[in-house]
């Protein structure tokens, strides 16, 4: 007992220096830490939103619109195979949630049945009286539909935000259709409101400059083209946004882009200027080719955003999205194209903006309550163990230094929730040194040595300690596995606590009760 391996000591300062080395840029604001040599730790804690203030959204996924984008695909579908066979039929509609069409032609009810079963196998088709067909999709792949999109929804609400810079958000799905966002620090929610609220979907059309736009507004538009209104021009005859005859046939979409980013042109005007990948830039430059002279519409979110006459073949893959944007909303679109299109409209559910006054003033009660909690637990020990408590008092100041620089070099985010769990491990910590300190009483009480009494103390303390603390462990990894938000935060502080404390009162306790046992060969216990 009054021998420690090298190798122990060593590991004790080393961890300890870590420790210190990972929590003293917390001392210093975010910009000095980040300003410090490479080779020194420059990480902080990162806090949470109920800490420095910031956004919390609570979005949900048009799971209608996902389902009615899959119907029209089946409604693509069977209306080309019905057309290779040459089967009449009428009345093709998409319901939202299922495809009806009725066949003219009794006598090939059963073909039909089987060529739109044969295009699309996970429909579920059935046959009604009068040539009647409905088709829906069946429970398994609406599932994996749904499922699909809300897994992208969040990847493509992660890349927004991450675009922006937000440090450590919260993205993570809520019940089968429902996204949680919360974004701390953000000082402009309105804007991430905007970018989120953008399905960002973009697709390139040609103009359709043989339909007067007067026709068209007044209902007669080709079955093949449709109205689509200008995102930022005004008719000056109505005060209405411009319309424009654009043909419904996607010539190219945002799926082949491989980047964008906010430019000016020639005339300092702010733009967006994009590139496609290698499919992408084929095709492009065979519609320009193609095309030349004729108007091409640019479409985001159903709405015209620039539509350029096309002065020559376009053959490097690239151009410019002009539009009358300000700086902010040059720089805003590229990144909306760089994340991707969602799969669906997102809807703000529920919204709140937490001012970082209320975080300041929840830091401040935390620290108090630390600072109490601290004061407390050392007077105790001091007054019931004299120099051992003392020395039990320099292994939690180590422990509270360990539990900050664990949470830096994580990069965990520290809440509320976990300054509770930083103040109970304050009280938690010295329980291990409470339960060594009374075993030793009792060896000295049935007249042990100092020597004796310290050795059989530490070993026949370490099974209660390690099972004790082994099982608060396991509660925090559950609290942890099963819990969402400010739960987490909690378990997260609270296990690192737990770890960080069996480390000083095993190892760093010991020591410097071997260094003095070593030292002053006492006669007599100080406890």
């Amino acid at each position: 007992m009054v021998y420690m391996a090298k190798w122990k000591v060593i590991l004790i300062i080393v961890v300890g220096l870590l420790g210190l080395s990972f929590a003293l840029p917390n001392l210093v604001d975010r910009q000095t830490a980040e300003g410090l040599p490479s080779f020194i730790p420059s990480q902080q804690v990162n806090l949470g939103l109920d800490l420095q203030g910031g956004s919390h959204m609570l979005l949900e996924v048009d799971l209608k619109t996902v389902i009615r984008e899959r119907m029209d695909s089946i409604v693509d579908s069977a209306r080309a195979e019905l057309r290779k066979a040459k089967i009449r039929y009428d009345d093709l509609n998409n319901g939202g949630d299922k495809v009806t069409l009725r066949i003219k032609d009794l006598e090939r009810m059963e073909q039909a049945h089987d060529l739109i079963y044969a295009a699309d196998r996970e429909t579920l088709v059935t046959d009604g009286d009068n040539g009647l067909i409905t088709v829906v999709l069946t429970e398994q792949a609406a599932k994996a539909r749904i499922t699909s999109a809300v897994e992208q929804s969040i990847e493509i609400v992660r890349r927004r935000i991450d675009e922006t810079g937000t440090r450590e958000p919260t993205i993570q799905r809520q019940g089968e259709d429902r996204i949680l966002v919360q974004l701390p620090g953000v000082k402009d929610p309105e804007r991430i409101k905007a970018l989120l609220g953008q399905t960002a979907k973009m697709t390139f059309h040609l103009v359709d400059i043989k339909t007067d736009l007067n026709e068209a507004l007044s209902g007669r538009v080709p079955p093949r083209s449709m109205l689509v209104p200008s995102a930022d021009e005004i008719d000056p005859a109505s005060g209405q946004p411009r319309m424009y005859v654009v043909h419904k046939r996607v010539q190219l979409s945002g799926e082949n882009l491989e980047g964008s980013q906010p430019t000016f042109d020639q005339q300092n005007r702010p733009v967006v200027s994009f590139s496609f990948d290698g499919i992408g830039g084929r095709k492009f430059a065979k519609i320009t080719t193609e095309n030349t002279g004729k108007p091409f519409a640019i479409v985001l979110d159903g709405k015209v955003i620039s539509a350029p006459r096309i002065n020559e073949p376009i053959l490097g893959g690239s151009g410019i999205i002009t539009g009358g944007f300000s700086v902010q909303e040059a720089s805003d679109l590229a990144l909306l194209l760089r994340a991707g299109a969602l799969p669906a409209p997102l809807t703000i559910l529920e919204e709140r903006t937490v001012g970082p006054g209320l975080g300041a003033d929840s830091i401040a009660a935390g620290k108090i309550a630390s600072i109490i909690g601290l004061v407390l637990v050392i007077v105790f020990m001091g007054a019931a163990y004299g120099l051992f408590g003392l020395m039990a008092n320099v292994a939690l100041l180590v422990n509270l230094v360990l539990i900050v620089g664990a949470l830096s070099a994580l990069q965990a985010t520290l809440t509320l929730p976990g300054i509770a769990g930083i103040v109970l491990t304050i009280g938690m910590a010295v329980d291990a040194n409470v339960l060594i300190f009374e075993r030793i009483r009792e060896e000295g009480r049935i007249g042990r040595t100092p020597i004796a009494a310290i050795d059989a103390g530490y070993q026949r303390a370490l099974t209660t300690i390690i099972d004790a603390n082994v099982t608060t462990l396991i509660a925090a990894m559950l609290l942890f596995s099963f819990g969402s938000g400010p739960v987490k935060g909690f378990a997260v502080t609270l296990a690192i606590g737990i770890v960080t404390s069996m480390f000083t009162a095993i190892m760093v306790t010991r020591l410097m009760v071997v260094t003095w046992l070593r030292s002053k060969r006492p006669s007599a216990l100080p406890i």
